[in-house]
């Protein structure tokens, strides 16, 4: 039986791609906030293959807020697969309840920033989310990756793991990823922006 969204949840997405190849590349950095996230559901809750959303999906409380953590299991250009099959399901879903955490290389590591909308930014992951929910008003938790390493080749370079001189920042960023994220469910999108959208950490 399929898993079921009432109006009151919140569906909380991290972008990345399946399997060990990819676990700790730039472009996965929407997954491993949301592993994190895991983490913190009350009660406690493992990820469950859904094939008809081709999602893991796990679902619990965070800051006493229904929730469903998702991770789109069909490569990233293709995430708004998951999307579609989702919104199919629930098209009641609130734009304010709906929480995208991608990766971003127009930001330096060690930055993160909330917005509402707006385009994809050349983010092929987004762009394919945006095509699945037939809009762009959704939340955007964008983490940046930016950083030493040199950015000839993007494709090459988003799948590349992070540094080892990297990993206290990437730490840090998870961390506060969090907590935005559970102020967003607690205070609201604007009190979570104010605590967001400030320099983290100086970058590497």
């Amino acid at each position: 039986m399929k898993p079921h969204l009432s109006d009151d949840h919140f569906l909380i997405i991290g972008l990345g791609n399946p399997g060990l190849k990819y676990a700790e590349t730039r472009h996965n950095f929407g997954f491993m906030l949301i592993d994190r996230l895991r983490e913190k559901l009350v009660p406690q809750s493992s990820f469950k293959y859904e094939t008809d959303y081709q999602a893991e999906i796990a679902g619990g409380k965070l800051a006493g807020k229904s929730v469903w953590l998702v991770k789109p299991q069909t490569f990233m250009n293709l995430s708004g697969r998951t999307v579609r099959a989702i919104i199919a399901d629930h098209c009641f879903l609130d734009p304010q309840k709906i929480i995208v955490i991608h990766d971003d290389l127009d930001l330096s590591l060690g930055r993160i920033k909330l917005k509402m909308g707006g385009g994809s930014g050349g983010h092929n992951g987004v762009n394919s989310l945006i095509e699945g929910f037939g809009r762009d008003s959704f939340l955007r938790l964008r983490l940046g990756i930016s950083g030493v390493l040199s950015r000839d080749n993007t494709i090459e370079y988003v799948l590349t793991p992070f540094l080892e001189n990297e990993k206290k920042v990437v730490l840090e960023v998870l961390e506060r990823g969090v907590e935005g994220v559970l102020q967003i469910l607690i205070s609201g999108v604007v009190a979570a922006m104010n605590q967001i959208n400030r320099r983290v950490v100086d970058p590497v």
